[in-house]
């Protein structure tokens, strides 16, 4: 399969990532729109969450963007958006708390997120010379020299394993992302954070962001498929 024509194999996945991407919009919209009934802003949440378990020292900061909201394990500090750090909406608090749920993991050494954490500096280097291995590699097959085929052989693999290291990294996101969510579901209740129906509704907000962590896994094992597809085609 060449390598235009592999990239029907990509369609699926881009089709569940756009689908995934508006339903979290979506779902974040409506929901920020249901006040939480104990008034609270997504950054007064995420203390109440942080401090109801020991974790004093983290600051929380707000950032500029739409759903850009993230913990960062090096500054310990929790970053929320403009919609979600002053919003006292359901959609503000539940994702302010999945972010708390992230520092909780950090905090109590969940094993899944270490390890996500140290295979960053691998994927980010390997995301950004998969592509140019695999261009190598086939135009060295090309050449229809033995020596530049072996070669090329050689670079095609080496950017192979980059793919297959980009897989692994989105791999294990997707049980540290539904872990934080459940932290968050979990707190929210035991604190009062949400209650009755607001439940049903948080859950709504996050397993929408759930899909998309979802279809990112897709997208990367899609494009994993369309590089052994091209390599098959070279053989």
């Amino acid at each position: 399969m060449g390598y235009y024509a592999s990239m029907i194999l990509l369609i699926p996945a881009i089709i569940l990532s756009m689908v995934a991407s508006a339903r979290v919009q979506s779902a974040f919209k409506q929901y920020s729109q249901v006040a939480d009934s104990r008034g609270l802003t997504g950054a007064q949440a995420a203390k109440l969450m942080l401090e109801a378990n020991g974790l004093y020292d983290i600051q929380i900061n707000p950032i500029q963007g739409t759903l850009t909201d993230n913990y960062n394990p090096q500054t310990r500090t929790l970053n929320l958006s403009q919609g979600v750090y002053n919003m006292a909406s359901i959609s503000a608090v539940s994702v302010a708390c999945h972010e708390v749920g992230h520092a909780l993991q950090h905090a109590f050494g969940y094993a899944p997120l270490r390890f996500r954490n140290n295979i960053v500096p691998i994927v980010s280097f390997a995301s950004k010379i998969s592509w140019v291995l695999i261009m190598v590699g086939v135009m060295l097959l090309a050449s229809g020299g033995q020596q530049y085929g072996a070669i090329g052989d050689t670079v095609f693999n080496v950017g192979v394993l980059a793919f297959v290291a980009v897989v692994v990294f989105h791999l294990v996101t997707l049980p540290v992302e539904l872990d934080a969510s459940n932290r968050a579901i979990d707190q929210m209740q035991t604190l009062n954070i949400v209650s009755g129906d607001e439940v049903k509704s948080a859950k709504k907000v996050l397993s929408a962001a759930a899909l998309t962590y979802i279809a990112a896994l897709a997208v990367a094992v899609a494009n994993l498929l369309r590089v052994l597809a091209i390599r098959g085609n070279r053989r």
